[in-house]
């Protein structure tokens, strides 16, 4: 087991100037454009492939740092250059860990390959889950797939929301309900290969914040995929149904749905280094800003109605890269979350976001309200990390049941 440290190592330092060269020469002069024009930055997935950013091996050796500070290193600065693009070049690892988590090595040696494509044809992958009527609420979900035996085929129906990449993606990755009276342990997940009849994108999004990324509903109309697009196989799922059911009779359904929301506790520091990305970008505009813009005959720094501000800034932001980085190691290293240590990174960095973004509208003034600076994008941005991945409230009421014991609603 690693030690937890707050400092990296020099392979970690070089490969962070690295990503942060990358985020400034290449994502940042980009950012207002494809903001504007709300599509998918394909150029700039391309480029971020050329150099081996966008590509398995690239995250599958951060995923795997013992350390664990591999993945949120990564996600501050790429998101440091601009949360929209980044989310572009992201966004296929949702997929992408999807299948490592729950697939068989032949799946994952099939379908994630497909998922990147290569620098010459860069290709995108969407996960699937929320929908209409099942964001927070995991065991309120619809969409329903059910077993062909005579074909050893699935039979998807259902809608998907919210879904990054949806509708765009060369692989999709689907959960779905296959027992709906084990409520959240009832589900599974499907790869839904390139071309598949049935599935079209629905609704795109036109979004307040990280508009370069594209963000769809996804529906599924009877589709059909091979028996051997089910994650993991059907002896694994039929197992997993097995002791779903005999716990059920035991414990109840209230346990079910308390370990539903526990399964995200582990990728939320992954979203809280998004945030602390942001708010470091939009506290480092506002310092060099303070700086050199003078009002009275002095820089603005110099009022401590100002200089005050950015030290809160700087302390809540390196606070929440601490509680990040504390949470990112105890998941890679099987530390359990007995204080709910994943939901209370993900809460503090996501407030600090919209906090700190706020406060650079507000030292930048008139100029920070416009356009021609980039903390108004910013801030627009960082409004979805107390949305996606559990709002929020959501990431209280965690930490208050692993806290009480009790089940707060």
């Amino acid at each position: 087991m690693a030690e937890f440290t707050m400092e990296l190592n020099d392979e970690q330092k070089e490969v962070r100037d690295w990503l942060h060269g990358f985020a400034a020469d290449v994502i940042r002069p980009a950012a207002a454009e494809w903001d504007e024009r709300e599509e998918t930055p394909w150029p700039v997935i391309q480029e971020a492939a050329k150099v081996g950013i966008y590509s398995l091996d690239f995250y599958a050796q951060q995923y795997f740092d013992p350390t664990g500070l591999g993945i949120p290193m990564t996600m501050e600065e790429l998101f440091w250059g601009d949360a929209g693009i980044a989310l572009s070049i992201v966004g296929t690892g949702l997929a992408a860990v999807g299948v490592l988590a729950n697939g068989t090595d032949e799946q994952i040696g099939t379908w994630i390959p497909q998922m990147y494509g290569d620098q010459n044809d860069v290709k995108v992958a969407a996960f699937c889950s929320s929908e209409p009527d099942a964001g927070s609420d995991v065991a309120s979900m619809r969409t329903r797939a059910v077993y062909d035996e005579a074909k050893d085929e699935w039979v998807i129906n259902g809608t998907k929301t919210w879904a990054t990449n949806g509708g765009i993606a060369n692989v999709h990755v689907v959960v779905a309900v296959v027992d709906p009276e084990l409520g959240s342990k009832g589900h599974a997940s499907f790869i839904v290969p390139p071309g598949t009849p049935g599935l079209s994108q629905g609704q795109k999004f036109k979004k307040h914040g990280i508009r370069a990324s594209h963000t769809a509903e996804v529906v599924l109309d009877d589709v059909r995929v091979p028996g051997s697009c089910l994650l993991g196989g059907k002896e694994k799922l039929d197992e997993r149904l097995a002791r779903a059911r005999e716990k059920a009779r035991a414990a109840g359904g209230e346990r079910l749905k308390n370990a539903a929301m526990a399964t995200f506790e582990a990728s939320r520091p992954a979203v809280g280094a998004m945030a602390v990305g942001t708010a470091r970008a939009a506290y480092e505009v506002a310092l060099d800003y303070a700086k050199t813009r003078e009002q009275f005959g002095r820089p603005i720094i110099d009022n401590q109605g100002v200089a005050f501000q950015l030290a809160d800034m700087r302390t809540r932001i390196d606070a929440a890269r601490l509680l990040v980085w504390r949470a990112s190691w105890m998941a890679v290293n099987g530390r359990p979350f007995t204080a709910a240590e994943g939901s209370m990174s993900k809460l503090y960095a996501s407030e600090t976001a919209k906090q700190v973004t706020a406060q650079a509208i507000q030292i930048l003034g008139g100029n920070g309200y416009t356009r021609e600076y980039p903390v108004e994008r910013m801030h627009r941005d960082a409004a979805i990390y107390t949305i996606f991945e559990g709002t929020s409230e959501i990431q209280r009421l965690v930490i208050a049941r692993t806290l009480s014991g009790m089940p707060i609603r």
